[in-house]
């Protein structure tokens, strides 16, 4: 068996070796047909994230780049998370094992999570070896935009508008919508203020695909009911062409049944024809069966899947 890589972990990675991280994920990307890693840890990779995380680099004898993953320790209590990925010209050759290795010692007597995302043959057989057991799965769903209407006319109650998100003045409403409608979910309930001044600042934030529902008038006391933020991922992101993405649909509790899901749902779907796509991507909970059987009634059908494998020591 070769000889585990050389592993080393660092609070921040510097410049230098962010960019030869992002490089790795790219070829990863081109040759596995999936994104390696989430949203949430090529962020921290390239800015930073809360305290007890950690960015874990594996060398080849060379020297080179062979593998990256980052490891969140949160608050020191509850599961730790981590997610990899070994470049692939230095794959079945340890790599993986040892930055798992890293990650288990880094969660020491903890519970850890791994994302493993598109659920790779490889993924799936290093975690079954070291006892992982699967937690979660998470369904990526596509459609094509063929058929949405180009000009929706959603019935709302007389006192609803849907109007463009407004930074620097709606961010504070958003968060609390966002909190209470994803109360339960493990990530989205919990962004913080720096969290969404991340994704504002990224190249692929446009305000006039982010969708708010007001009851009354904002500037005058109104109240958020519900949002629907589009994302578009550029062509080699998520595949050949660029495609769009639901990427954060989320009601107020107190404002369901009023028809505010599909109004919101159809205003953005046609944002993202008109923006000359094809098709639109989303994720969700494979456990959740109302909403997998929701999507597939609108077109939606199973594209890829990411796993969440768990290991208590």
């Amino acid at each position: 068996m070769t000889d585990p890589a050389p592993v080393q972990d660092v609070a921040r990675l510097g410049a230098t070796d962010v960019g030869a991280v992002l490089a790795l994920l790219r070829a990863a990307t081109a040759a596995d047909g999936v994104r390696p890693l989430s949203e949430d840890a090529e962020l921290r990779l390239q800015h930073g994230g809360p305290a007890g995380g950690r960015d874990v680099l594996a060398r080849a004898a060379d020297g080179a780049l062979a593998g990256y993953g980052r490891f969140e320790g949160g608050d020191g209590t509850g599961d730790a998370e981590a997610e990899l990925v070994v470049a692939p010209p230095h794959r079945r050759q340890g790599i993986g094992r040892a930055l798992l290795t890293r990650m288990e010692q880094l969660a020491g007597d903890r519970p850890l999570r791994v994302w493993a995302h598109g659920d790779l043959p490889g993924a799936t057989e290093l975690a079954a070896r070291r006892g992982y057991d699967r937690a979660r799965v998470l369904l990526q769903m596509r459609r094509d935009l063929a058929g949405v209407d180009p000009e929706p006319r959603p019935a709302l109650p007389d006192d609803v508008s849907i109007r463009p998100f407004r930074p620097g003045r709606d961010e504070p409403a958003w968060l609390r919508v966002n909190a209470r409608a994803f109360a339960t979910h493990p990530e989205q309930g919990t962004w913080s203020a720096e969290d969404l001044r991340l994704r504002q600042a990224e190249p692929w934030f446009d305000p006039a695909g982010f969708f708010l529902a007001w009851r009354g008038d904002p500037d005058a006391g109104g109240t958020l009911l519900g949002s629907h933020w589009t994302k578009v991922h550029p062509p080699g992101d998520e595949g050949p062409e660029a495609i769009g993405e639901i990427y954060v649909l989320g009601i107020d509790p107190d404002a369901q049944g009023i028809g505010l899901g599909r109004a919101l749902t159809d205003v953005g779907l046609a944002h993202l024809r008109a923006a000359g796509l094809s098709a639109v991507l989303l994720y969700v909970e494979a456990d959740n069966t109302a909403a997998v059987a929701l999507y597939e009634r609108t077109g939606f059908t199973r594209h890829a899947v990411d796993v969440s494998w768990r290991r208590v020591p």
